[in-house]
């Protein structure tokens, strides 16, 4: 039974989702590359990572920016990025630690692509240069792929990983951080889980919810749709609910990210905008306005309030 904290949790997540509006993000930057998904902010909303990706997504880089004074600028490939197919960047809360999926070699010696596996860098202050890429290592990695990881406070690592042993889809995982090790990788439960597809999910810093991506849900409004679960006090999880179509689109909506120090909720999506006046184009530069137009089914970051 879900407890009088949980309930109104849910309350209020359905009332978010019904007045809220969703904006573009980084609007001027992101309409420079085809497509561009997975969104990693700092705290203080200075510092962003993103993965910038080719027209049929056989390239991905991560890419990123600095705000200052108020503007977007030194726009960059990180100096980790550029040879591998790179995704999915989890900034740490005090930004020295940088996350990702990568299909790399696990060294040098080879430059031979693999499975994807979590990576990470370091660096040992702001304005220092990230270290070389290192591998999380077993048990986390495996010889499946391994994708969009998230670290908690408690340093519980959330991902998702495609079992290929199980009769089912992508599934979110999580490692718990025991004496000083991570442990075997379980998966959550059926109120996250389903034998079709579970991935990319956003944990808060104190786990208390979770939004992550369903595709082709009965309940879903097309595509892939964001849920979230908040978790009991017995630490089991709420059923996930969609969080309504203020939020979600009839495309693909993906790869959340929430700083609970802005109540923002960013996310990737596919959505098309003015979907009626596209089809009764009348001329060339009408075509090609909205061909260029910022939200016209590539991926592309938005943003909306997010109030637990």
């Amino acid at each position: 039974m879900k407890s009088i904290l949980t309930l109104l949790l849910s309350i209020s997540s359905i009332a978010f989702s019904q007045n809220t509006s969703v904006d573009p993000f980084l609007e001027s930057i992101v309409g420079q590359f085809p497509n561009v998904r997975d969104l990693a902010i700092s705290n203080d909303e200075t510092e962003v990572f993103f993965s910038a990706q080719s027209v049929i997504g056989d390239q991905s880089v991560i890419v990123s920016a600095r705000k200052t004074d108020n503007q977007w600028s030194d726009l960059h490939v990180v100096s980790f990025s550029g040879h591998y197919f790179d995704i999915e960047p989890f900034l740490s809360k005090d930004g020295l630690r940088l996350y990702y999926a990568s299909n790399r070699p696990l060294d040098n010696t080879s430059t031979a692509t693999k499975d994807f596996d979590i990576w990470y860098v370091t660096r040992e202050r702001i304005d220092s240069e990230w270290s070389a890429p290192k591998n999380i290592g077993s048990p986390i990695n495996t010889e499946m792929d391994e994708f969009y990881p998230v670290i908690t406070d408690s340093k519980n690592l959330y991902f998702t990983l495609d079992n290929t042993t199980l009769q089912q889809k992508d599934d979110i995982y999580v490692s718990e951080f025991i004496n000083g090790n991570y442990s075997t990788p379980k998966p959550l439960s059926s109120a996250i889980n389903s034998a079709g597809y579970e991935f990319n999910a956003f944990v808060a810093p104190d786990e208390s919810f979770l939004i992550y991506t369903c595709y082709n849900r009965e309940d879903g409004f097309g595509s892939g749709d964001l849920y979230i679960s908040y978790r009991n006090e017995d630490l089991t999880w709420t059923p996930s609910e969609n969080m309504g179509e203020k939020v979600n689109s009839d495309k693909m909506d993906y790869c959340p990210f929430v700083n609970l120090n802005t109540n923002t909720l960013y996310f990737t999506s596919k959505r098309i905008h003015n979907q009626d006046e596209r089809k009764q184009v009348t001329s060339i530069e009408g075509l090609i306005d909205g061909f260029n137009s910022y939200a016209n089914g590539a991926s592309r970051l938005f943003k909306t309030t997010f109030k637990k």
